[in-house]
């Protein structure tokens, strides 16, 4: 079993800074790939970002390529989201998640935390 909680989300101007945090309590934290994902009113879910359990690998979707960075800190069981220069369509509701598989596929994740609101302002 794996708890998720995330924080850091709030309003912010364009062009500004976010980071966003997922505080995850259980003994498979550290296995365990992590995701964040987001969803605007009125959309489906959508992918954001991934890391693998060691960290090594990450992967983004192309809207947040180069603006967003997933990183992760197993000894303090955390997952960050460092977002910059942020846009109005970046406004969601932020998840993290954690699953056994290394995927963009919010499917394929078995755990979810209860989501962060990050609002962007032109």
């Amino acid at each position: 079993q794996v708890q998720l909680v995330e924080s850091g989300g709030g309003l912010v101007q364009a062009g500004g800074s976010l980071r966003l945090s997922c505080a995850a309590s259980g003994r498979t934290f550290s296995n365990a790939a992590m995701g964040w994902f987001r969803q605007a009113p009125g959309k489906e879910r959508e992918f954001v970002a991934t890391i693998t359990w060691s960290g090594t690998r990450t992967n983004y979707a192309d809207s947040v390529k180069g603006r967003f960075t997933i990183s992760r800190d197993n000894a303090e069981n955390t997952v960050y989201l460092q977002m910059n220069s942020l846009k109005p369509e970046d406004t969601a509701v932020y998840y993290c998640a954690a699953g056994p598989y290394f995927t963009s596929d919010p499917g394929q994740y078995r755990y979810w935390g209860q989501g962060t609101q990050v609002t962007v302002s032109s």
